[in-house]
């Protein structure tokens, strides 16, 4: 009796649906293709996981909090533009230019912020406006083209942020480690600590929050400004790793970010937030857009498969609501 009230508690978590779908994934695309589980092949997964993987873990919290952020995609761009630019100017050192683009990116992140709870604007127009400004200026700053970079190799500061070795074949990046890290703390924070009970009370029932005592306005700032960080940390380990800073890069990866957290099982309208599903939802669908290549599916297909993906998630999860709240 108490397994099957185990299983029962099982299916009905938000990750239930998210795990079976990556299992499929892994078990088809293996099938058609045995060189999909390669040492090679899930190093390269797992390398450009991480990248989208750290926006995605600080956008699980903003959207528990029933907000957005559009502008993740275009910061992602921008830092990397802003500390190359910096750097070879002669400004500064590559190490301050880091530090001063997550200032800038905090800052936006603040105004981001400022406008959705001072001023009552939608934060899905607010960062909508702030993407336009911020892909506008690094555009700007480049007159469109690539940044020129140099190698940042022996740099302890890439090292530290990128820096690779093998096991075997297998070649795992420091940045690994990272996103591991920033979803463990930004785990227990959501589950484990007062500042997520917050975070779910102000996107649950924000004016219920509000009269326990809770700071809605400060709490929802600092997710702002935690998921510019965590877009321009990710921008600026993208660029050192692949040693480019394009001011277009992170075109659309708002919107794949979002996908990531709402197929992992957090709720669109806010309240309900779990970090388990979103590593799950980063998973799902960075195998999916590796896998399709592999089986020899055309990559433009692929935002297909993400509409797809997401139609049947959000119907599962309704799904296991109803039978959730009707007790069986």
């Amino acid at each position: 009796m108490e397994n099957r009230s185990f299983i029962q508690s099982f299916i009905a978590r938000a990750e239930f649906g998210p795990l079976v779908l990556l299992i499929v994934e892994l078990v088809v695309f293996w099938g058609i293709n045995p060189d999909f589980l390669s040492p090679q092949n899930i190093s390269n997964i797992l390398a450009f996981t991480v990248e989208l993987g750290l926006i995605a873990l600080a956008m699980t919290l903003l959207m528990t909090s029933g907000e957005f952020d559009l502008s993740v995609g275009s910061l992602f761009g921008f830092s990397p533009v802003l500390m190359w630019t910096l750097f070879n100017s002669g400004v500064t050192s590559l190490e301050m230019g880091l530090l001063i683009a997550l200032i800038v990116a905090a800052l936006i992140g603040l105004v981001n912020g400022w406008f959705v709870t001072q001023l009552k604007i939608p934060s899905f127009l607010v960062t909508l406006g702030m993407l336009l400004v911020v892909r506008g200026s690094a555009l700007f700053i480049t007159d469109g083209f690539p940044q020129r970079t140099w190698s940042a190799e022996g740099s302890w500061l890439a090292n530290i942020l990128v820096g690779d070795f093998y096991v075997g074949s297998f070649r795992i990046y420091a940045s690994l480690f990272w996103f591991i890290g920033a979803a463990i703390v930004l785990g227990y924070v959501l589950t484990q600590s007062r500042t997520g009970n917050w975070v779910q009370a102000a996107g649950g029932n924000p004016n219920a929050a509000r009269a326990r005592g809770v700071n809605v306005s400060r709490v929802k700032v600092g997710l702002f400004i935690l998921s510019a960080v965590m877009a321009s940390l990710a921008g600026v380990i993208s660029s050192l790793r692949t040693s480019a800073a394009n001011p277009n890069s992170g075109t659309g990866y708002e919107l794949e970010v979002i996908a990531m957290v709402v197929i992992g099982g957090t709720a669109l309208t806010g309240g309900r937030g779990t970090i388990i599903g979103t590593v799950l939802g980063i998973l799902i669908l960075r195998v999916m857009r590796n896998g399709i290549v592999l089986i020899g599916v055309p990559g433009l297909a692929y935002n297909i498969f993400i509409g797809a993906i997401i139609l049947g998630m959000m119907a599962l999860h309704s799904w296991l609501e109803r039978r959730h709240q009707a007790g069986t």
